[in-house]
């Protein structure tokens, strides 16, 4: 009895072109980031750390978030059991945003992916699934660099901003007063509307801001991060498909069938016998 195989994933193209592509829709939000990669920098010194140690942070861990909550944990005696808790319940997040790139991810060479996974970050990822999205409904294939371009902009502003702050900021004891703090939720925002929320997504939404909420309130610590993103998920998977798929425009099918040509030239010859003498 021969077992039915499932056939490979196709490989997508990983071309400079698409990750030029990825890096130019990435810039703006990039932007965005040097924001609070100053204000890490600025945080860093600020803690003691030299400019090589908050550098090469920036350069090998590339994790904003968990920077920030290192440097708020950094102490003579570093809890370093706490330092890891934390940061791997608000990296968890990942996790779900791997599994909605998983389709475009498994067309991809493992050190590629892989190498791609690196440079993701919230504000890449947010860019590049737009992106998918829109290629979806357009029945196009998004170019497999797409990710690591996006990525790599936001590693270099990064990088970048964090030397900024570091170096050359000065005088900021209370960084929040002059609302560089505020620079998270601009991001944030500004990546919720770019990614063109639909109908079927309100509930979802909802569900998940109402699970972070609850969660920030009644338990300490960055819970309500994975708290919000299940929440979320869950919902999404519990809406039945027809209601999802009534809210995605459809295509008008201009595709002629096979009988059309046929049925065309039949009509045609009818018509040039009916206008004979």
């Amino acid at each position: 009895m021969n077992t039915p195989t499932t056939p490979p994933a196709e490989r997508l193209s990983f071309t400079l072109s698409g990750a030029a592509a990825g890096f130019r829709a990435c810039v703006p939000v990039a932007l965005g980031v040097a924001v609070y990669g100053v204000l890490y920098g600025l945080l860093a010194r600020q803690k003691g750390l030299t400019w090589v140690e908050a550098q090469s942070m920036s350069l090998l861990v590339f994790a904003g978030a968990s920077q920030l909550i290192a440097l708020d944990l950094w102490s003579p005696n570093l809890p370093v059991f706490s330092l890891i808790a934390t940061t791997f319940i608000v990296n968890l997040r990942h996790v779900l945003m791997g599994a909605a790139l998983s389709p475009q991810l498994l067309c991809l060479s493992a050190p590629r992916a892989f190498g791609s996974l690196f440079f993701m970050t919230d504000e890449s990822w947010a860019v590049t699934l737009a992106r998918l999205t829109e290629d979806r409904r357009r029945g196009a294939l998004t170019d497999g660099a797409y990710l690591i371009g996006a990525g790599l902009a936001v590693y270099v502003f990064w990088n970048g901003s964090t030397a900024l702050g570091h170096v050359l900021v000065r005088g900021l004891d209370d960084p929040a007063r002059y609302g560089l703090d505020f620079a998270f939720t601009a991001v944030f925002t500004a990546l919720l509307v770019g990614l063109r929320p639909r109908k079927a997504d309100a509930l979802p939404l909802a569900a998940a801001v109402v699970a972070a909420l609850a969660t920030a309130r009644l338990c300490p610590g960055k819970w309500y991060i994975l708290a919000g993103a299940l929440a979320g998920g869950l919902t999404a998977a519990l809406i039945p498909a027809g209601t999802a798929q009534a809210s995605r425009p459809q295509a008008a099918n201009t595709k002629p069938t096979k009988a059309e040509p046929a049925n065309a030239g039949a009509n045609a010859a009818k018509g040039t016998r009916e206008a004979k003498p």
